[in-house]
């Protein structure tokens, strides 16, 4: 399997080689760029699966930059930086970015940020379509409890055939639950899996949508049947899924 490719930007040359070193000891192939510039070179020459950029850089910081590798490439953006105020990781996540985490921060919390961005982006690029996997081949219709949930055409269908509108983060979320029957989901897992416009980075924004998934597709959304509640765990997908195309 060909190593997955990251480049570490930073303007301090001593992180960007304890990261090189820490994740190329974990099977990635890792270039370090000493900011904008090193990378936008490495962009046309070798672009990586995923950049880890540092936000405080001088000149144009990691926020420009994100913007630019947005609109020209299709690469993965995890940034780094040490603003921790909400505003901040919304901006950073509104303009592209796949994930934030802030400084200090434990290496093996970025290492599995890191598989979870690159494993995000391998599923939408190589969709495998088995049930228990994050992503599902567009022909795909996700069967449960009267309910048709239309992966390729985005759509939610009733037991007679009318469409049930869903938002971007309400449509991503129904298919992790439906996709992971009969488990017991955590919030941190629903976020890690969902990256729609509606997805925030909070653990609220799980509740606040699974309350609004709720009211369209239970009986009675006060005492949910398909969307269960597990004190201090997550949220359990109950009915049965069958798949077809």
């Amino acid at each position: 399997m060909t190593e997955q490719h990251i480049a570490v930007v930073d303007d301090a040359p001593d992180i960007t080689r304890l990261l090189a070193n820490y994740l190329g000891g974990n099977g990635f192939r890792v270039t370090e760029c000493l900011g904008g510039t090193a990378l936008m070179a490495l962009m046309r020459t070798d672009p990586p699966d995923l950049v880890l950029l540092d936000v405080g850089l001088p000149g144009d910081d990691g926020l420009v930059i994100a913007r630019r590798l947005r609109e020209h490439w299709q690469t993965s953006i995890i940034l780094v930086t040490g603003r921790s105020e909400p505003v901040d990781k919304v901006v950073g996540l509104e303009i592209g970015a796949d994930d934030y985490i802030t400084k200090p921060f434990d290496l093996r919390e970025l290492l599995a940020r890191v598989k979870a961005v690159l494993r995000r982006s391998s599923q939408n690029l190589h969709p495998s379509g088995q049930l228990g996997n994050d992503a599902a081949p567009p022909a795909d219709r996700l069967h449960f409890a009267g309910w048709v949930l239309d992966c390729g055409g985005r759509r939610l269908l009733a037991s007679d055939g009318a469409e049930v509108s869903l938002t971007t983060g309400e449509f991503e979320l129904l298919r992790v639950f439906a996709k992971h029957p009969g488990r017991v989901l955590s919030r941190d897992f629903l976020l890690e899996s969902t990256r729609g416009r509606d997805a925030a980075p909070f653990d609220r924004a799980v509740d606040v949508l699974v309350g609004r998934l709720r009211k369209k597709i239970e009986p009675t959304s006060s005492h949910p049947q398909i969307l269960k509640s597990v004190r201090s765990a997550g949220y359990i997908f109950v009915p049965a899924v069958s798949v077809q195309g």
